[in-house]
């Protein structure tokens, strides 16, 4: 990588470093960038959410040429701002590129004209709209068009009996006079559409000259939730329903100010911002630690959200597990380092593409950042890890272990491990690793929407003297 020279030059600008992949994923970063890649929707590892990065990332990549340019991006609350280095990778280093940062700026917002907020809320109303129609001066329907699956009934209803005002077609929520009433009164009012269980807000907006009687009016439907299809209710358990309120609820609210929290932290604890003792550096690492582990769980609970949702699927992409594990071994690298751990790539023995599952990309690598970060907490120092991808024979599954030098899974934990709040810390003192116990969970999850399985195996079965082997099987991808 380049970025060690970078590190050593002292009157660099470079806030924050990130690295994507093949196909534009965040696959880490330091926590400038993560902070403003979770607040534009973005989740690590994952494409990359900050809009005018992820175009030049694009760019750079596709045209195998470097970029330097400066960029802005609004995170949600300030004005980010810096000038941004793109270095596309070779095949070697995973096809992706690297991104660096350089001169990170952060300033308020400018509040914006009453006129241009108006127009932009137009705007996003017109995007968003999923049924449109035209009416004429007297707000007679002339024509309508749908995309909503739900708006079927309503068009059918039209056509059975046109010519007549708009409004006699929908239920207008709160409006008990007769129609048709002033436009200027039904512009924002809600609505049921006939055989649609969601709610609707519509917009009316008058077509012609300022200042005189409209000649015509563009009349929108905006659906206040997105549809889904309908399917079998699933009781929810009092456990599930409460995951899924903290999921939903807490989640986004919860994750910038962890996420600054954790930043001011580091720069304490790295005397960025002045001389300190050390027992205060400490400390602040300790606060930073904390916030970490929180971020961690608020992720797992996004998760858990997610694999729990009715008709969660997956993506069918061709995922070669040899190169999976090596992109996994390397965002850890840094982490396996610190303890004086080695990670082991031991699938020398197959060739390159040789190990190709069926399964979704970006899950198959969530699985083993998991896996590994697992086998990295409960091994020793100066131990090793073993990452090992395995071709199927003829039509059977393809699978990749990882294997850990720690104290190993007695078959009464092998049993429980994968159970949800499931907390089997395995350090020698026998105390809680302090997880949220989501991780196995969600992972086995993912294996089995994958078609696949995930399993562990106690040491004396998973061919190790100490040490648990986890096992991801997924179904071979055919020619």
């Amino acid at each position: 990588m380049r970025w060690g020279c970078l590190v050593n030059r002292q009157q660099s600008l470079l806030a924050a470093r990130g690295l994507t992949d093949a196909s534009d994923r965040l696959l880490s970063a330091d926590e400038p960038l993560a902070e403003l890649h979770h607040a534009c929707g973005g989740t690590l590892p994952g494409t990359l959410a900050v809009p005018e990065l992820l175009d030049l990332v694009r760019q750079s990549r596709q045209m195998g040429l470097r970029i330097a340019r400066e960029f802005s991006a609004f995170d949600g609350e300030e004005l980010v701002s810096g000038f941004a280095r793109i270095h596309p990778l070779d095949e070697k280093e995973g096809d992706g590129c690297e991104v660096l940062v350089e001169n990170w700026q952060r300033a308020p917002q400018t509040p914006a004209s009453s006129h241009d907020m108006a127009e932009r809320a137009d705007a996003i109303d017109r995007a968003s709209a999923e049924v449109t129609a035209r009416l004429d001066a007297r707000q007679i329907v002339q024509f309508v068009t749908a995309t909503a699956p739900d708006a079927s009934e309503l068009l059918e209803k039209i056509e059975a009996a046109p010519g007549r005002a708009w409004s006699e077609y929908v239920t207008l929520a709160g409006i008990a006079h007769r129609q048709p009433l002033h436009w200027r009164l039904l512009d924002g009012a809600s609505a049921q559409l006939p055989g649609s269980q969601r709610s609707w807000r519509l917009r009316l907006f008058p077509v012609g000259a300022s200042g005189s009687a409209p000649r015509a009016f563009e009349l929108l439907f905006i659906a206040d939730q997105p549809f889904l299809e309908p399917s079998e209710p699933e009781e929810d358990t009092e456990e599930t329903a409460q995951s899924r309120v903290i999921g939903s609820a807490l989640t986004p609210v919860l994750r910038q100010p962890i996420a600054r929290i954790i930043a001011n932290a580091e720069t304490i604890r790295a005397r960025l911002a002045g001389p300190l003792r050390d027992d205060y550096s400490d400390y602040a690492g300790n606060i930073a630690a904390a916030g970490q582990h929180l971020a961690g769980m608020l992720d797992d609970l996004s998760d858990l959200e997610v694999v729990e949702a009715p008709g969660f699927s997956t993506a069918q992409e061709r995922v070669d597990l040899a190169d999976v594990a090596r992109r996994a071994a390397g965002i850890l690298g840094v982490r396996a380092q610190s303890k004086g751990i080695t990670l082991l790539l031991g699938n020398a023995e197959e060739p390159e593409g040789n190990v190709l599952a069926t399964a979704e990309f970006r899950r198959v690598l969530q699985i083993l950042i998991n896996l590994i970060g697992n086998a990295i907490n409960y091994s020793p120092e100066n131990s090793a890890v073993t990452i090992t991808a395995k071709a199927g024979g003829n039509s059977g599954p393809v699978s990749v272990s990882v294997i850990d030098q720690g104290p190993g899974i007695s078959r009464e934990q092998a049993v429980k491990i994968f159970d949800k709040f499931e907390r089997l810390g395995r350090d020698k003192d026998g105390n809680p690793d302090g997880g949220s116990g989501l991780g196995l969970y969600i992972s086995r999850k993912l294996a089995l929407a994958m078609k696949g399985e995930l399993e562990v195996l106690p040491a004396e079965e998973g061919g190790s003297v100490s040490g648990a082997e986890f096992r991801l099987s997924l179904p071979q991808a055919s020619d």
